[in-house]
């Protein structure tokens, strides 16, 4: 018996968590793997890069959707999505994350009555306001199968009402690539490229809509981050969205009034992990980065008033600071007075979560 899976991939948080799950159904031939890119992400540095880099197969299927508001981007993989299923009649969908292809690809396949698969499930904000915390709870509604990375998930869910037989604690996706790439990513000494020496620098994203859609606090922030700059140089590798944020916004002359904020197209993984690796602290609002910063063992001030991800607060690794000036330069201060960050990893954080993943699939598909 074969078990045909079409595992989705949209957006540049997808990769580094499907990568590891295809690698490890490769042990097991009778897993049929197909691999659905959604085409949310499609340029060459939030998406081709990543297939290199994470030695990821070419996509089985493109959907090539684009980008779009959240409503017409969600709708037209939708529609994109419902013929491969029609074709394909696979025995799972498999989706990782919290984006528009993880909400849009469970709803049609739960539509169809195909099981669904939700990798990183419970994982919560408690934030209404973020796009992804709608997609997180909506998919998890959806699955029939809950991987969850961490406890604090699995009660999540509990507390959701998700029957237990469905949830299964397997530990961080997103680890695993981490682990096996970062002696590789490290090698590169990315940061050299910049003049910057390992840990003298700090590095910097920002994308969340609460952050960058208005320019009077995206400037603020940007003014409170070229101070912090005068500290120690600030490296930015800056999201598509916030770059068309600041040119609407009129902040180019923000930036350039801090020439130790230093600006760069968006990286690489492997580049990327080896800007993170080295650095002294990294500035963030993004989730995927405080949890591979704790990993990493690198201090993580998070630019939010909360986090999907609180092992990394328990870990001792990262803190919340908002976007409060004074906030974030004390807790850049405090950090930098402490020679060395003790932290501890979460539970199941060990680069195993994708064999514990495909086991359980094939388990009870078989």
């Amino acid at each position: 018996m074969t078990i045909k899976i079409i595992n989705i991939a949209g957006a540049r948080p997808n990769f580094m968590k499907i990568a590891p799950l295809l690698h490890a159904g490769m042990a097991y031939p009778e897993i049929q793997n197909i691999l659905v890119h959604t085409g949310q992400h499609y340029d060459a540095n939030m998406s081709a890069v990543f297939f290199t880099d994470l030695n990821l197969p070419r996509p089985d299927i493109n959907l090539g959707v684009g980008s779009g508001s959240h409503a017409q981007q969600t709708a037209e993989i939708m529609l994109r999505f419902e013929p491969v299923l029609l074709a394909e009649k696979p025995d799972l969908v498999l989706v990782v994350g919290d984006v528009n292809s993880t909400l849009a690809c469970s709803l049609v396949a739960a539509k169809l009555q195909i099981p669904v698969a939700h990798v990183e499930a419970g994982v919560r904000s408690f934030d209404r306001s973020m796009p992804e915390e709608l997609n997180r709870v909506v998919t998890d509604t959806l699955s029939d199968f809950l991987f969850t990375p961490s406890r604090f998930a699995d009660e999540n869910l509990r507390r959701q009402g998700i029957p237990a037989e469905k949830i299964h604690f397997v530990g961080n996706v997103m680890v695993d690539s981490l682990l096996q790439a970062f002696e590789v990513a490290r090698s590169r000494r990315t940061w050299e490229g910049w003049r910057l020496v390992e840990k003298g620098y700090v590095v910097l994203t920002l994308h969340r809509a609460a952050n960058v859609d208005d320019a009077g606090t995206l400037g603020q922030l940007l003014q409170t981050i070229g101070t912090a700059a005068q500290r120690l140089p600030v490296i930015f590798p800056v999201h598509p969205r916030t770059l068309r944020q600041i040119a609407e916004g009129g902040l180019s002359d923000t930036i350039a009034a801090y020439p130790d904020l230093i600006i760069t197209e968006p990286l690489g993984y492997l580049d990327f992990l080896c800007l993170l690796g080295g650095a002294r602290l990294v500035f963030t609002d993004s989730g995927g980065i405080q949890a591979e910063t704790t990993i990493l063992g690198v201090p993580c001030l998070t630019l939010r008033e909360n986090t999907e991800w609180p092992e990394t607060l328990e870990s001792g690794a990262n803190r919340l600071v908002g976007s409060d000036r004074e906030r974030i330069l004390q807790g850049m201060e405090a950090i930098l007075a402490v020679d060395r960050l003790q932290a501890t990893a979460p539970e199941g954080w060990d680069g195993q979560a994708a064999r514990r993943i495909i086991a359980v699939l094939r388990d009870q598909l078989l």
